[in-house]
């Protein structure tokens, strides 16, 4: 089977692994830049995307560059605990959860796309501008290149993968318009510090207008050496202020959004200091999609963000487009007839996916900060006062088995992988 992926992002990289892993050679990844240059800021990967790294054979490999998070606190503005809960390991998952810089990710998954399936499985200045079916129920792909022009390429499968602003998802939805905006700026950046708490803490912490998300992604080189740390903050915009897709992630002084979180210093932890200290801070619209009735058109389907672009509360983007690719793999490799399989991918990964959606619209977990900060805006001494221990758990354990799954869960559940020889007959056109 001749299967194209349109993007060499997280999601793109893995669904090339994953199919190569279950037997399927004949892959080719489309990326539009014109060079695929490790960039961005911090993610997190949750324990049952990391658990498919994995079984891919890559995650040994992020254990050296990454943190293994111990914990996730919640904090209101006057840096007071409302919540803290145990992550990965800590929590009972056999898989940690990773802290990772986004390129580094990216740049091992890379080199192993390249080591596995080829350096010439990937081609680079590859934008894809249309597909359509053909008459022996393929799919054939139109593909523009700043330099040599337009091509089309044949294939049994086109797998979207290109992200919030798919090219393949606006063939197959032509009337969407753009992404939607939730009205909140989002400024982000990386800043090496000394570390905070145990070094291995991920906190959110802020008001009903405010958030700031700050957890290291390196260890240090010896005591009180300083760690590579991501931080994001957001805020409400100013009225009239309007995002221009031509402006997302465009680099920004940090005098420019600083004076929002001034106050954000909590001895322990100074935000104003590491938004000051960063080499360059990237300000974007926080952004999602609305949920789609279905993800495949034909012998085409979706892939993460193109296929269910989310607000970035929970640890989900990455983590989700990780899985994805597995899940997809194995139903193309288990099932003869591809469009059952394109099925039956949608059947497993669409309705969790559009809860989550629906969820982060409504800040999931970080709802928690609200709480607090509604019910008691001047502060609190004990947050038993303000919010019972069991609403707290229940905000809390609802959104992971949305996510991730409960330790037992991911643990136990069958593997996604495939082995080649039942993959030899899966998947036929």
């Amino acid at each position: 089977m001749r299967i194209i992926i349109t993007g060499a992002g997280i999601g793109g990289l893995v669904a090339a692994l994953s199919l190569r892993a279950a037997g399927f050679d004949e892959i080719t990844l489309l990326e539009s830049a014109p060079e695929i240059r490790p960039i961005g800021v911090g993610l997190n990967i949750l324990p049952n995307a990391i658990r498919e790294l994995d079984e891919l054979g890559v995650a040994e490999r992020l254990y050296e560059i990454a943190v293994s998070t111990g914990s996730l606190s919640y904090y209101n503005r006057f840096g007071s605990v409302i919540w803290t809960e145990p992550r990965g390991i800590s929590a009972g998952y056999h898989w940690p959860q990773l802290s990772i810089h986004r390129g580094r990710l990216q740049g091992v998954l890379l080199e192993t796309v390249r080591e596995r399936l080829g350096a010439d499985a990937i081609i680079s200045d590859a934008r894809v501008t249309e597909f359509e079916s053909t008459p022996d129920g393929g799919v054939q792909v139109a593909v523009a290149h700043r330099v040599g022009g337009n091509t089309r390429m044949c294939a049994d499968l086109l797998v979207g993968a290109d992200g919030i602003h798919s090219a393949v998802r606006a063939v197959m939805y032509p009337r969407e318009g753009g992404p939607r905006w939730n009205q909140l700026v989002v400024w982000r950046g990386t800043t090496w510090a000394k570390p905070f708490l145990d070094g291995r803490t991920m906190i959110i912490a802020g008001d009903r207008c405010r958030r700031a998300v700050v957890y290291p992604m390196s260890t240090p080189i010896a005591p009180g050496a300083p760690v590579l740390t991501n931080w994001a903050v957001a805020r409400r915009a100013e009225e009239g202020q309007i995002p221009n897709r031509a402006d997302w992630n465009r680099a920004v002084e940090p005098e420019r959004f600083l004076a929002n979180f001034a106050d954000l210093a909590f001895g322990w932890l100074d935000v104003p200091g590491l938004i000051r200290s960063a080499d360059q801070a990237l300000e974007y619209p926080m952004v999602d999609r609305d949920p789609l009735p279905r993800w495949a058109c034909g012998r085409a389907t979706l892939l993460g963000d193109a296929a269910h672009a989310m607000n970035p509360m929970g640890s989900n983007g990455a983590t989700q487009s990780i899985v994805d690719g597995r899940v997809l793999a194995k139903a193309l490799a288990g099932h003869r007839d591809l469009n059952d399989a394109l099925l039956i991918y949608e059947a497993e990964r669409r309705p969790a996916m559009t809860a989550l959606q629906e969820t982060n619209r409504r800040m999931g977990p970080e709802v928690i900060i609200d709480l607090a900060d509604e019910r008691a805006p001047g502060g609190f001494d004990l947050i038993e006062q303000v919010i019972p221990v069991v609403e707290l758990a229940e905000i809390s354990q609802s959104y992971a088995d949305l996510g991730a799954g409960d330790p037992h869960t991911v643990n136990t559940r069958p593997s996604f992988s495939v082995t080649p020889v039942t993959a030899a007959g899966g998947g036929q056109v």
